[in-house]
């Protein structure tokens, strides 16, 4: 069964004073594979300045806007429509596999390959002198351990708004138990690769409609490496998988490799933004 969605992303920005001179890039538009397709991309700017559409480093594409026309405002809308299907998940191995999985991710061919998502970042080192705070069962298995881990984020994080910004360390985020589901995905990518598992930072759109909890605008989740498998993705901020609610637009090593705008303005004054993101779920159940 598969879903279908229209994304609405918009952005409305004023400026106090002329803007002579700006440049934006968008990583909004949603990622296309084995469970999503993309339908529609609509993407339009108030200057009606041309869009450039490029791919980033780690292969997702990108919008660019750059306008040299003065302004002192300018909105942005993106209009994408998605088929989401559902995600399987990996049975559970027979103890000989789960032996197999754990010699794997020791090996240092793994290590190698996955090196990417293993090592630390700025946004996902832990407390320095703090005793492990989870550390896997090797008797159970790695997808098991995985499912445990997202429980123990879910758990001993609490979701509240405005405890935490972009640049919030672990230390931090743990100290409080609290934050949001970037600082969720932040902690469960710093615990699964303290563990040795390949984890990486994912940002998307989520539907609500089930009452899931994450941001209105573009929310943020977790993939794991799982061994004879591939990844899969962890959501601590509602304690569940990657399913058909989830549309996923980029992954990175953290926060920052995803982040949805980046941009340089050339002005003076004050500014103000606006985001806005509605996901519809045009209901329609189509079968496989």
């Amino acid at each position: 069964m598969s879903k279908e969605y229209t994304v609405t992303y918009s952005s409305d920005n004023v400026y106090e004073n002329w803007v002579y001179d700006a440049y934006w890039q968008f990583l909004i538009m949603p990622f296309e594979n084995e469970s999503q397709e993309i339908l529609d991309i609509d993407f339009k700017n108030s200057l009606h300045t041309i869009n450039e559409f490029s791919v980033n480093g780690y292969g997702f594409k990108t919008i660019r806007v750059q306008s040299k026309k003065k302004f002192k405002n300018v909105t942005f809308e993106g209009r994408f429509k998605v088929l989401k299907s559902e995600i399987k998940e990996p049975p559970i191995p027979s103890r000989a596999e789960i032996l197999k999985s754990y010699e794997e991710i020791n090996s240092l061919t793994f290590k190698v390959n996955f090196q990417r998502f293993l090592k630390t970042t700025g946004l996902t080192t832990l407390p320095i002198g703090n005793k492990p705070l989870f550390k896997f069962d090797n008797i159970t298995s790695i997808i098991e351990n995985l499912h445990s881990l997202n429980n123990w984020v879910y758990q001993h994080l609490h979701y509240l708004t405005g405890v935490t910004d972009i640049s919030s360390t672990l230390e931090k985020v743990l100290s409080q138990q609290s934050g949001v589901c970037q600082d969720f995905a932040h902690v469960f990518c710093a615990l699964a690769r303290y563990n040795g598992i390949p984890a990486r930072y994912v940002s998307g759109y989520l539907n609500h409609e089930s009452g899931y909890v994450g941001d209105s605008q573009m929310h943020a989740w977790a993939e794991a490496f799982v061994p004879d498998f591939g990844w899969l993705g962890f959501d601590p901020t509602n304690n569940i998988i990657e399913n058909s609610n989830h549309i996923k637009v980029s992954h990175g090593k953290d926060y920052n490799d995803c982040s949805p705008l980046k941009g340089v303005v050339h002005s003076q004054g004050n500014h103000k933004t606006n985001h806005s993101v509605v996901v519809k779920n045009h209901q329609q159940q189509i079968q496989q």
